[in-house]
């Protein structure tokens, strides 16, 4: 469906042409999400920054969100995380958490959290089976008083962004598949970002 991160990024920024000139902040979900972030800030003459939040992986399916954990503290959880035992599902939650600091400890010194208050935000992740990352990404910069809150995901199933519309103020996405198992599949090359790469994203000014 796409050769790379990049190509999924040129068609969102296509997509997302209308908000030209207003210097919309865009928010990537690291670390997949960052090098489109990249792209679409560009192209939409806005600026970069990440919103951190981590899925929490299902038992023994990494890659499967049964919920997410947000830089706030907060936890959303999906009905999946019902079948989890509880301490499980308490480690996991922690060790999300721990990611989370760990990850702002690292970008901070190259990019300081910049103010959503009144701007039309542009969140972007690679893409999501549950939606169970962007809602909770949503959710929390939804406490944040942004102008226009907009969620924009390379591919997703139809039942995710029914979901997802309740939470932005926009949604898009250009591919959503009725058949979906996971995100990777719809990319010929789907390799891991490293954090050296968010970090060196991150740094770079928009022309």
């Amino acid at each position: 469906m796409y050769r790379d991160r990049l190509e999924a990024a040129r068609r969102l920024a296509e997509a997302l042409g209308h908000l030209k000139g207003e210097r919309p902040l865009v928010l990537a979900i690291p670390r997949g999400g960052v090098p489109m972030g990249r792209v679409i800030a560009d192209a939409l003459e806005g600026e970069l920054d990440v919103v951190l939040v981590r899925k929490i992986g299902a038992p023994g399916n990494p890659e499967y969100a049964i919920g997410a954990v947000s830089e706030d503290g907060s936890v959303h959880l999906e009905e999946q995380a019902g079948q989890c035992r509880e301490e499980w599902l308490t480690r996991a939650i922690e060790e999300q958490r721990q990611l989370i600091d760990e990850r702002r400890r690292r970008y901070t010194p190259v990019r300081s959290p910049i103010d959503p208050v009144g701007r039309t935000v542009v969140v972007v992740d690679d893409g999501s089976a549950t939606g169970a990352t962007m809602a909770a990404a949503l959710a929390t910069l939804r406490q944040r008083a942004p102008a226009r809150l907009i969620a924009a995901l390379g591919v997703a199933p139809p039942d995710t962004l029914a979901r997802l519309e309740a939470l932005a103020d926009e949604v898009v996405c250009p591919e959503a598949p009725n058949r979906f198992g996971a995100v990777g599949q719809f990319f010929a090359d789907f390799g891991q970002v490293e954090d050296s790469e968010v970090i060196r994203l991150l740094g770079q000014a928009t022309p």
